[in-house]
């Protein structure tokens, strides 16, 4: 897979095809909510997410995809509905950066949740 394509499945949730570009020196920072380490932290935590994207209707959209050498960002948007009502509308960025065999070096991710409107 390319760094762009790469980047995107991870991007949307379709970690299971970016398992093997993981190494045991990758890191994946979300400031302000979790630093991982190596593809034995980062595996599991991604089958978490997973199991709760299936567990939603998801509507992620990609609004830009910015590449030079060795990185890739991107940021979009990601709707979480459950039986029929959103539960959740995050507006993100993930900043990807590779090594020379397209193996993830680090993934930074910003994420920022839409406040919920009180009923």
């Amino acid at each position: 897979m390319t760094k762009s394509e790469l980047s995107q499945a991870f991007s949307g949730g379709q970690f299971e095809k970016c398992l093997d570009y993981l190494t045991d020196q990758t890191i994946w920072n979300t400031p302000g909510e979790q630093f991982l380490t190596g593809r034995q932290e980062i595996e599991p935590f991604c089958k978490k997410i997973a199991a709760y994207f299936n567990s939603v209707n998801t509507n992620f959209k990609q609004l830009n995809l910015i590449e030079n050498d060795h990185c890739v960002a991107i940021n979009g948007t990601a709707e979480f509905i459950h039986e029929g009502k959103r539960v959740s509308f995050i507006s993100s960025c993930d900043v990807y950066e590779f090594d020379l065999d397209n193996k993830f070096l680090s993934i930074n991710s910003y994420c920022i949740t839409e406040r919920q409107e009180k009923e």
